[in-house]
């Protein structure tokens, strides 16, 4: 009874849907996340009778013909790139970006990670570095005297020096693209790596043509949407509840199949 395994490929697709719904929910409060969606496709199809198939000598087609699906798998997992809220945090080295674009960040392995988390900090050393004490290319140090930083909205960054009359360029942070940023490898921890299905980066300056700008003192907030998680967590809930009532008519089929005398 082919209901069976059909009602079961759809009660594992709903219960990735959830725990991706779930993962969203989780991370409302996380700088930069991102929003994950599942998609799916339908399996392959069983033909009781072709379609396009003679049905006489003289040539006459079937219309439609029996085709008898045989469940659901998923077809990927999606991320949506749209812009988060700015969220004004008074924090000098806090660093939202608007428009498109991902600081780069320079793993101790060697490789480059990408991140749209702009909570900085400074190391020992006076180096503009992640929460995680990752280094934020291209390695801007801020002199141990100064008493402010500031950074424009094309990624030049200053500091005020006690007994100096203009503010001292330090670095300039840089932004990069990717042509499909969904084909980014996210590693946790705000960070992704470039795959084959991202496409190589594009490094360049923050309000030049194609990258974004950036905001001081500001965060990119989840662009998770609570309203919308929690009415696609309900319908996920209830195509659950309408795959398990199949097994269990097929079930109670099966069992009037069996006690027929």
């Amino acid at each position: 009874m082919q209901s069976l395994s059909i009602a079961a490929t759809g009660m594992m697709a709903q219960q990735l849907n959830v725990e991706v719904i779930s993962n969203n929910i989780a991370n409302m409060s996380t700088s930069g996340f991102k929003a994950q969606r599942a998609e799916f496709q339908d399996l392959l199809y069983q033909n009781l009778r072709r379609v396009g198939t003679n049905s006489s000598d003289s040539g006459t087609i079937v219309p439609s013909g029996v085709q008898i699906g045989l469940g659901v798998k998923t077809g990927s997992v999606y991320r949506i790139m749209t812009q988060g809220d700015l969220n004004n945090t008074g924090n000098k080295l806090d660093v939202a970006i608007q428009g498109r674009g991902y600081f780069r960040v320079q793993m101790p392995s060697g490789t480059d990670a990408y991140t749209r988390a702009g909570n900085f900090s400074l190391s020992p050393t006076g180096q503009i570095v992640t929460s995680d004490g990752y280094t934020v290319a291209p390695g801007i140090t801020v002199p141990p005297t100064a008493s402010d930083i500031t950074i424009s909205n094309d990624g030049q960054v200053q500091a005020t020096i006690p007994g100096q009359t203009a503010p001292q360029i330090v670095g300039q942070l840089e932004l990069s693209t990717f042509p499909n940023e969904g084909g980014l490898d996210p590693q946790g921890n705000n960070l992704f790596l470039e795959t084959s299905a991202s496409g190589a980066p594009t490094t360049g300056n923050p309000a030049s043509i194609g990258f974004g700008t950036l905001q001081q003192g500001f965060l990119e907030t989840s662009n998770v949407n609570a309203v919308t998680e929690i009415s696609d967590l309900i319908t996920a809930q209830r195509a659950y509840e309408m795959n398990a009532k199949v097994i269990t008519a097929s079930d109670e089929m099966m069992s009037t199949t069996s006690n027929l005398k």
